[in-house]
């Protein structure tokens, strides 16, 4: 069945797949960050997906000016730097919890696009929710994962920033087929010696595996529902990504939140939907984390 826009399945069918498909890939990369590391764990990620993405795209590199060149690596600096500490994260902190947290990145920067003071609320809001999830008058609270999470938030509302300005010069794939490089080698730097003596041949399929997960797949579901959805709707249905990461951390890792961090998460969904409707310009794929 085809939905009026010519698309075999409703535009948000794909939308939410990426959604999983980011989560999954995440939940999945426990045993490959015990192996080598969290560092280690996304340098091989970022490799893989790095030469998927040189052998689709291609990228014409005669077309990149010299003025290009200092938005692309930074933007590769910070797709590396977001990837490894959200890694750290998770193996610190429950995903979902880790999610939520990265999530105030991209939520800050939607409410501040908003023009309005009173969109300020839904950050707030989500704040709160992470202080739920958090529990810190139980008193075991994880400042290592939380840190390495709050980097991660401030990483990925970077690369917002970053890859509306990159978008404006380089569409689609070639883009990352310029920046993921970049990441891999961001990674590198703490992830070679992290990963040195570990390596094997099923580690290396794992991390290909792993790569298609995210970014690869995620990325070619985003740009189809993102030609038959506007962005408003597309940043909506981001803001599930903090309840699926708790979901799949539940089925895949069996970290069971409490009553009360079950509120914080729907908190901060609740809060994500809400600073999207009157947000302003939303790049293509902007909510990508090639994590």
């Amino acid at each position: 069945m085809t939905d009026s826009s010519g698309l075999p399945v409703p535009a948000w069918m794909p939308a939410v797949a990426a959604i999983f498909s980011v989560q999954l890939g995440a939940a999945l990369s426990m045993p490959l960050i015990s192996a080598v590391g969290p560092a280690g764990a996304a340098w091989l990620r970022l490799t893989a997906g790095a030469l998927i993405f040189l052998a689709i795209a291609r990228p014409p590199l005669r077309s990149v000016r010299r003025r290009d060149v200092p938005a692309l690596v930074a933007l590769g600096f910070a797709t590396g730097a977001m990837t490894c500490l959200f890694l750290a994260s998770i193996e610190r902190i429950p995903l979902g919890t880790s999610v939520a947290i990265e999530f105030l990145g991209p939520l800050t920067v939607a409410a501040l696009r908003s023009g309005t003071r009173r969109a300020l609320i839904w950050p707030a809001l989500a704040l709160f929710g992470v202080l739920l999830l958090t529990e810190p008058w139980h008193g075991a609270i994880n400042l290592a994962g939380i840190g390495f999470a709050a980097g991660s938030a401030i990483g990925w509302a970077v690369y917002i920033l970053l890859t509306q300005h990159i978008g404006d010069r380089f569409s689609g794939l070639t883009g990352l087929s310029l920046t993921i490089p970049v990441a891999a080698a961001t990674a590198a730097v703490v992830g070679i010696p992290q990963a040195a003596g570990h390596l094997t041949a099923p580690i290396v399929v794992a991390a290909i595996g792993l790569a298609l997960l995210m970014p690869v797949l995620p990325f070619a579901l985003e740009m189809i529902a993102l030609r038959h959805m506007n962005h408003a709707a597309f940043g909506t249905l981001m803001a599930l990504e903090p309840a699926i990461g708790v979901i799949l951390g539940l089925v895949v890792l069996h970290q069971h939140p409490s009553a009360v961090q079950t509120l914080g998460i729907m908190l901060v969904v609740v809060a994500g939907a809400a600073a999207q409707r009157n947000g302003r310009r939303l790049p293509d794929a902007a909510y990508l984390t090639p994590e």
